[in-house]
């Protein structure tokens, strides 16, 4: 990333920092209950130390793949011969955010699973590890990391995903058709701001009131910034978090008038 990025994103995050709140913060008790026993559960669970190992063991892999790169590309400036441990470490979440999303999956007890950006697998395993009748649907863009991430899967002894390989705009419609609905869905992909907007809304065509959706890096650039703010104004959103790395969006039309919060996490 850039001195410029870094500089830009460190701004962010202190008007972030300043201005989020905790769940004593928040009005709507179903949001507090989000913010009290989802967020705030910190205990280790038997799921998380497999996927853990796994990043370990991709942090230290030195294969290097050929990427195909069809979203905004990398800050990092990374050519298009990348090694695996630092695909691992400039796209992977940290481990916080994959447990907040099993624990997300259990909690609402999810079935059907979208993600758009597959990268090494490591968020995936934690949504395929939160419920084992759980189907996770996962798009990734470039074939040699999907393989990858296919390998990843089969290591850690995952069988509830199904793996899609292809541009965004290209494959979404037709996953979609194959979902008997959307319960949950994770956008970490493309990264541009109408790209962004046009998932949001061709998902909310198979997406109903108890819909999830998070997406990712939403302050990463300005126009990510704009995209988020135009999915707040969204008729369909009711309620949304920011939790400044990710923002999660939900759509229960029992709520009174639309409420958006920022929260630590």
């Amino acid at each position: 990333m850039s001195v410029g990025n870094q500089v830009a994103l460190a701004q962010k995050f202190v008007r972030y920092f300043f201005g989020r709140g905790n769940r004593h913060d928040v009005h709507s008790p179903f949001i507090y209950q989000l913010a009290d026993e989802v967020f705030r559960d910190t205990h280790p669970k038997p799921a998380y130390a497999p996927v853990e190992a796994l990043r370990n063991r991709l942090l230290h892999d030195n294969t290097v793949l050929q990427v195909t790169d069809l979203g905004a590309g990398s800050l990092t400036g990374a050519s298009k011969s990348r090694k695996v441990n630092e695909i691992t470490k400039n796209a992977a979440k940290p481990a916080k955010f994959g447990q907040l999303f099993f624990r997300m999956i259990q909690q609402y007890n999810v079935r059907n699973v979208l993600e758009l950006g597959t990268s090494m697998g490591i968020s995936t395993s934690y949504m395929a590890s939160a419920n084992p009748n759980t189907t996770v649907y996962t798009i990734e863009g470039c074939p040699n990391i999907a393989q990858k991430a296919k390998e990843n899967f089969e290591s850690v002894g995952l069988k509830n995903i199904r793996q899609f390989v292809g541009n965004f705009d290209d494959v979404l419609g037709d996953v979609l058709k194959e979902m008997p609905q959307l319960d949950f869905v994770y956008i970490d992909g493309n990264h541009r701001k109408l790209p962004t907007i046009a998932y949001y809304e061709q998902c909310l065509e198979k997406a109903h009131d108890n819909t999830v959706f998070i997406f990712d890096d939403i302050h990463w650039t300005d126009g990510m910034e704009e995209a988020w703010e135009v999915i707040k104004a969204h008729p369909r959103t009711q309620v949304t978090v920011d939790l400044f790395f990710i923002g999660l969006v939900f759509l229960q039309t029992d709520f009174k008038a639309k409420q958006h919060y920022t929260l630590k996490y």
